[in-house]
């Protein structure tokens, strides 16, 4: 029996790696960076396909890519993807903002506009973004990541209305995963006094690991998380 293919967008690193792993036993992967020569680990078996998300002609050609050599066999699309440019507002260059807007929520809604109609055929599929605890707290120098992050939660909710919708016998569902503080490259070049102000905030005080989260999002894949779906699921260790 031919596995159920996922794709994972940001796949080389962190969480979108941490997710590849849990996943790759069970699934045929579609592993994405913005180059193919990112993509070092979870090779085998899998495919791999490269985009700059920030480039309005890769991202179409993704998205074209994506239908045309996969929608047979998608069962399920990670929007992971994702970059901070930290800044405050009133220096922060416009190309800042356009390159967030097109990773973080451009893309995402491009690429589940290309899966929404794969899955509309057979009437099952599911659509995951990953955003992030900021898009609900808001962060200092982060507002326009915050924005993006933010507009992952409603664009998700909707969809899944949308959905239900077109047809109620659908199975077809959306959801956002928020992480808290997660261990990455991200997260590592954060000033220790704001890193020691938000692990306060967290019970166990401490952060999360990236396969904390890749165990979760295996969970929300699978049929055993049928009836959750049009929600947030936050990952945050009780980020208080």
């Amino acid at each position: 029996m031919k596995k159920q293919k996922v794709l994972i967008t940001g796949a080389s690193k962190g969480i979108g790696l941490a997710i590849a792993k849990k996943l790759q036993d069970k699934y045929c992967l579609i592993l994405h960076s913005s180059k193919d020569e990112n993509i070092k680990e979870c090779r085998e078996g899998n495919f791999v396909l490269a985009a700059d998300f920030s480039n309005q002609e890769e991202l179409k050609t993704f998205c074209k890519t994506l239908k045309e050599q996969h929608g047979d066999e998608l069962y399920a699309i990670i929007n992971n993807a994702g970059i901070a440019l930290d800044k405050p507002i009133s220096f922060q260059p416009e190309k800042d903002i356009d390159k967030m807007m097109m990773v973080n929520l451009k893309a995402p809604i491009m690429i589940s506009k290309t899966a929404f109609k794969i899955f509309g055929l057979k009437n099952k599929g599911v659509i995951l973004n990953i955003s992030s605890c900021i898009a609900e707290s808001g962060n200092a120098f982060q507002s326009v990541y915050a924005a993006t992050k933010a507009g992952l939660i409603a664009f998700s909710k909707s969809l899944a209305k949308e959905a239900g919708v077109l047809n109620h016998e659908h199975q077809i569902r959306v959801l956002s995963l928020s992480p808290g503080l997660i261990e990455s490259e991200m997260t590592q070049t954060i000033p220790q006094d704001y890193l020691d102000k938000y692990l306060s905030m967290v019970p166990a005080q401490r952060m999360g690991k990236a396969e904390e989260i890749a165990s979760t999002v295996r969970f929300l894949l699978s049929e055993e998380a049928s009836y959750i779906n049009g929600t947030n699921i936050n990952v945050n260790g009780g980020l208080l």
